[in-house]
């Protein structure tokens, strides 16, 4: 036996001399002209760090820390549910803007970030497209409370649309001037800026205050949600990914030269006075709804100052409608 392994051995290094010796003689036509040199395309790598470093990132991150956004809200709950989970997590609004009905709760959802408002690039032509944001939606928004009316704010600012709008209409008489309160959570819900800007959707009490023409606001004609509450600030606190409107940014100051206003005139005045009939009717308490019939008079003043608070700019959005609404409210319980 160890004498065949041994001849097997030798043949098996006798056949790979063999095989060294083998050569192959290439043989190659004449040589060609020589091309022409090409025109350098755009550098990739100095394109992509332009967003794509640190510097650009650093300010963004931090920023967003200091949003609602980042808090991530109500996401451990609400975001799970599948009636909220459109705004309060990143699957529920992602699936939204795909077009997919979201008819179960989601498991283990997560908080609105980067990847939520930012999809991938759909163009890398910068030379001639500009910055590509990559933004999920640029498109106008129909509301959710009216198939019939939508609006287009523009400037990257149509994607704020979609959560931040009532979910509910104003109170409607009974036929009996009374209204229900069925539920702790009723109102606008969290987010109303868009209608309160556009100077829609809160409840025209009649009084001695008249009600500016819808749309006609100067936040609503010469600004947006992008210029006001994106834009750059060296102080770090405000601006760019935090959403917190930068007041002391020349965004606000070429208008507001005296100043830029913390509240509309008597806002916080006449908040305080309306809460506190409000409270003592038994319709709000601590700033909350409480269940019960009331007046459609009475019902409707609850209603417009639950906007007015859910909607956090102490009437800045809308200063003239602001008014319109506390003061007629006022009015109408007195």
């Amino acid at each position: 036996m160890r004498t065949l392994r041994f001849f097997s051995f030798l043949m098996l290094i006798a056949s790979s001399l063999i095989f060294i010796q083998c050569t192959h003689e290439e043989h190659y036509g004449p040589q060609g002209e020589t091309g022409l040199d090409g025109v350098d395309g755009v550098d990739g790598n100095a394109a992509c760090v332009m967003c794509h470093s640190n510097e650009h990132r650093a300010p963004i991150y931090s920023s967003y820390l200091l949003s609602g956004h980042a808090e991530g809200g109500a996401v451990s709950y609400a975001g799970a549910r599948a009636d909220c989970a459109r705004c309060h997590s990143n699957e529920g609004y992602i699936d939204f803007l795909d077009g997919i009905e979201v008819t179960e709760d989601y498991v283990n959802p997560t908080a609105i970030g980067c990847a939520t408002c930012h999809d991938s690039h759909s163009t890398f032509d910068f030379e001639n497209d500009g910055h590509d944001y990559a933004l999920r939606k640029f498109s106008p928004v129909t509301l959710l409370t009216d198939s019939n009316y939508t609006i287009d704010l523009g400037d990257k600012s149509n994607m704020c649309i979609d959560c931040h709008q009532p979910r509910r209409t104003p109170p409607e008489d009974d036929g009996a001037g009374m209204f229900e309160v069925t539920s702790s959570h009723w109102g606008p819900h969290h987010g109303p800026q868009t209608t309160l800007l556009e100077g829609i959707q809160g409840s025209a009490v009649s009084g001695s205050t008249s009600y500016p023409g819808v749309g006609t606001a100067a936040h609503r004609t010469g600004s947006s949600c992008v210029t006001c509450h994106m834009n750059d600030n060296e102080f770090g606190t405000e601006g760019l990914h935090s959403w917190i409107a930068a007041t002391n940014s020349s965004t606000c100051t070429t208008c507001h030269t005296n100043g830029v206003p913390s509240q509309v005139e008597n806002f916080y005045s006449d908040m305080e006075t309306l809460a506190a009939i409000l409270e003592n009717i038994g319709i709000v308490n601590d700033g909350h709804p409480v269940e019960g019939t009331y007046t459609i008079t009475q019902a409707e003043a609850a209603w417009n100052y639950l906007l007015l608070m859910e909607d956090s700019s102490n009437g800045i959005h809308n200063p003239n409608y602001t008014k319109a609404l506390l003061r007629n409210s006022i009015e109408s319980l007195e």
